[in-house]
């Protein structure tokens, strides 16, 4: 049986091939139309994987596309109208988007690769989850995956075993962890959905001095790691930025220009909130070791490309092994 994976329209383009239950191929459209992050149909990929496995589009089975273009929807317009009138423009903007190609992803497989197989749709965790599992050394682990936002999950508790994974506990937009770190990858200056790495990277050139500040005003969290942003500093639900001028107050400083001249302020920044993220997801992994039991964890999300705190948190030794899923964005 030959299955195509798909992802595509936010960002990174990628497809896959599986083929009897095995991966067979996998690549992000950006390798081979050079455009950085290519969010567009991956034609490409999906034409060089067919003729690298001699194979054509009617030996495909089944198309899997990576996310539930309605559910998303549905939360994507609710957001929008919750903050009318000042989201009208964008609300228009949004609608004719999605009326124009994201609702209409069947059509869209169809048309593009002349397919007349069957379509079917993973919830975004779900397709994070089962690929880092699937691709995993283990039987049997308990999967975290932390991320921006899928349909509404940004974070999620899984158990894998054998050939099923199961969902044990998630937490919804937009209280996300993902978002909170892309806030404060606009405010030091870096591009959103691309330039968290360069936070990450910068945070061991400043000090944590902003970091009870962060907690006091920002994000608060449990002891099961669920979080709670405060969303009077935050403008992602109106579309047009991550941050407002609130959020630039508590710091005192104006936020950086894309790649502007750097500030030992702007490292602290980084340095404060890559320690607040470190201390949320112990608390999550140790939540999740104890409602589990397990001993093997995989990790997937965006969050989870955050090598500095998976360094962090391999000392910690709550689990025996962790995978942490290559492509896991």
């Amino acid at each position: 049986m030959n299955i195509i994976g798909i992802s595509c329209f936010y960002h990174d383009s990628a497809a896959c091939l599986i083929q009897n239950g095995k991966l067979l191929f996998a690549a992000q459209e950006e390798r081979f139309s050079r455009i950085k992050n290519d969010k567009s149909f991956p034609n490409k990929t999906i034409a060089f994987c067919l003729e690298a496995n001699h194979l054509s589009i009617s030996d495909i089975d089944l198309i899997v596309f990576y996310e539930k273009p309605f559910i998303k929807f549905d939360r994507v317009i609710n957001t929008l109208l919750n903050e009318a009138p000042l989201t009208f423009n964008l609300f228009r903007k949004t609608l004719l988007s999605w009326l124009k190609n994201k609702l209409w992803v069947s059509s869209i497989i169809k048309d593009e690769l002349n397919y007349t197989g069957e379509i079917i749709y993973s919830e975004h965790h779900e397709a994070h989850a089962t690929g880092s599992f699937f691709t995993s050394p283990f039987q049997e682990a308990v999967i975290i995956t932390i991320d921006g936002v899928g349909e509404k999950a940004c974070t999620s508790i899984a158990i894998g075993k054998d050939n099923r994974v199961d969902l044990v506990k998630e937490q919804h937009y937009p209280h996300s962890i993902g978002l909170l770190y892309s806030a404060f990858t606009q405010y030091c200056g870096f591009k959103v959905n691309s330039g968290e790495y360069k936070l990450m990277g910068l945070a061991p050139y400043g000090k944590p001095i902003y970091k009870q500040r962060i907690l006091d005003h920002i994000v608060s969290y449990d002891s099961s790691g669920l979080v709670h942003l405060n969303l009077a500093y935050f403008s992602f639900e109106r579309g047009k930025s991550t941050i407002n001028s609130k959020f630039c107050k508590i710091f005192g400083k104006q936020q950086r220009a894309l790649d502007g001249e750097m500030e030992d302020f702007y490292c602290d920044i980084a340095s404060s909130i890559q320690s607040v993220i470190e201390d949320i997801i112990l608390a999550i992994l140790i939540h999740a070791k104890e409602l589990t039991g397990l001993n093997n964890l995989c990790l997937s999300g965006g969050v989870a490309l955050n090598c500095k705190a998976n360094g962090e948190l391999l000392g910690k030794n709550i689990f025996d092994n962790i995978w942490v899923q290559p492509a896991s964005r």
